[in-house]
């Protein structure tokens, strides 16, 4: 069988937006420099699509254009490596699936441990945001949680008082152990996240949870969200104003 013959075979195997490398098509034919040679040809014949540098996808169309892998596939290597979790999707594509905006964006943030410069894939942007936290697949969700909280006052067309109250939604629908969960990875965040995370278990009758939040506070300190502190009761409690 023909190199590209080979490779066009293994590659029609793969899923629709599946994004691969000259590591999956290894097998029969084990000299790299033949791969490149083939896929260059099948980029350059339209077959499939360069997204990257040694990073490819089959180029399908539908009655609405090009269907382009999802966010997770094209980042896929920065969020695992050798079968561990080095990040996560956070930011903008997370506020779209949480029902925080409907805008979608052409930046993907990635929660990491160890921040990178910034680096483009086709039309994305893509901007690494630090995690103080150990990040493991368990955690994802959670964090993911915080990290809305975090960037509230940034969520596209939406308001902070719009946001609160999905995120507070939200909040409900964890389990109590999920909920000690997201109280202790919270104190790797700021102060203000915590005060808001405070106000959100408060608002939902969960005040047995807040003590280590209210602990570890500075009783001087203040946090600036007059979208909340004149709408909340309990803002005041929480240093909101």
């Amino acid at each position: 069988m023909k190199i590209t013959d080979y490779i066009a075979q293994k590659i029609n195997r793969f899923p629709k937006d599946y994004i691969f490398t000259y590591t999956d098509l290894l097998g029969e034919v084990k000299n790299k420099n033949a791969i490149s040679k083939a896929l260059s040809r099948m980029v350059a014949s339209g077959k499939i699509k360069r997204l990257s540098k040694g990073r490819f996808y089959k180029s399908e169309n539908s009655p609405f254009g090009e269907l382009k892998p999802g966010v997770k596939q094209i980042v896929k290597d920065l969020l695992e490596k050798d079968d561990k979790t080095i990040g996560y999707l956070t930011g903008y594509s997370i506020f779209n699936k949480m029902g925080l905006t409907t805008q979608i964006s052409n930046k993907i943030q990635i929660g990491t441990n160890n921040v990178r410069p910034k680096r483009k894939r086709e039309k994305y942007q893509i901007l690494f945001v630090k995690q103080k936290n150990i990040i493991s697949k368990e955690n994802i969700q959670y964090l993911q949680f915080l990290d809305s909280i975090r960037f509230i006052k940034k969520i596209p067309d939406t308001t902070i008082e719009k946001s609160f109250n999905i995120l507070t939604q939200k909040l409900k629908s964890f389990s109590n152990a999920e909920i000690d969960k997201i109280i202790n990875l919270s104190f790797k965040y700021s102060p203000a996240i915590r005060a808001l995370l405070g106000l959100m278990l408060s608002e939902i009758n969960m005040k047995n949870k807040t003590n280590k939040l209210k602990n570890s506070l500075n009783p001087l300190s203040t946090y600036k969200i007059p979208e909340l502190a004149n709408k909340y009761d309990n803002a005041s409690y929480w240093s909101i104003v």
